[in-house]
């Protein structure tokens, strides 16, 4: 939507024809773990904007250099900057980096902080009662609004100026999960209580979701202090104009979500 919003020429690439775009895009199929599927979709490409993690990243990325690529924007994370390849999340984010790096084609990274709408995951607790159950409740992030790396990446692909640049995306302030929890209330006008898990629970809730190889990289993060989200970066504002917007500003625009 950024995109399309600058009237740039947008082509949305998807792996079922009838998946949903935004208006102003063009769709085409393909899928980025197989690159030999991208011929037709990246004829007359110039600009990329990619995920992080694929299965082949270097053979796909030769894929869109030969069609002429130019520009590479990167969405990594801030533990790319660790490069600790024992850690499954930084390992991909990393490797991720290294083949864009050495594609050929000019990059643009976003290493963005957590996500404000991380917040969702509260949904299930929230249908359910005033009580909102987290991990890790000592942890400040200066989490961000997806709108707001999306708008940086609009600006990485259509202007002039962002290559072989790194941007730390962040939103404005650090704030612990209770903090995120009483924003959540008064937007909701609910009388909520946050109440933090202790590591031996937050380690078995999160292994019911996601591999222990996942569960074993966020506890590095948060638990052993590898990596610190809490420090607020001016990089939204330098390249956008304007301030990144605040957790009240993302959780007012969401609000029907948690009903």
């Amino acid at each position: 939507r950024a995109l399309a919003g600058t009237g740039a020429p947008v082509r949305a690439l998807v792996r079922r024809p009838d998946a949903a775009v935004p208006d102003g895009a063009e769709t085409v199929l393909g899928d980025l773990n197989k690159p030999g599927s991208l011929t037709e979709a990246l004829k007359g490409v110039l600009g990329l904007f990619l995920l992080p993690g694929y299965a082949d990243m270097s053979g796909m990325l030769a894929k869109a250099r030969d069609a002429g690529v130019r520009h590479v924007v990167l969405l990594s994370g801030g533990s790319a900057a660790l490069e600790d390849l024992t850690n499954a999340v930084s390992r991909y984010m990393s490797l991720s980096e290294r083949a864009v790096r050495e594609s050929g084609m000019s990059w643009t990274f976003l290493r963005p902080r957590a996500f404000m709408s991380n917040a969702l995951r509260w949904t299930p607790q929230l249908q359910e009662g005033d009580t909102v159950r987290v991990p890790f409740p000592n942890v400040a992030a200066a989490c961000i609004d997806p709108h707001d790396i999306a708008a940086v990446a609009a600006r990485a692909l259509t202007s002039d100026g962002h290559q072989g640049r790194i941007y730390e995306l962040t939103g404005p302030e650090p704030l612990l999960p209770a903090d995120q929890v009483a924003v959540l209330a008064r937007v909701l006008g609910r009388d909520l209580r946050c109440v933090g898990l202790t590591d031996q629970e937050a380690r078995v809730e999160m292994e019911a979701g996601m591999p222990t190889e996942y569960v074993d990289a966020f506890f590095s993060f948060y638990v052993d202090g590898t990596l610190d989200e809490s420090r607020v970066h001016p990089d939204v504002q330098q390249v956008t104009g304007r301030p990144p917007r605040t957790f009240e500003q993302w959780a007012r625009s969401h609000a029907e979500d948690f009903r």
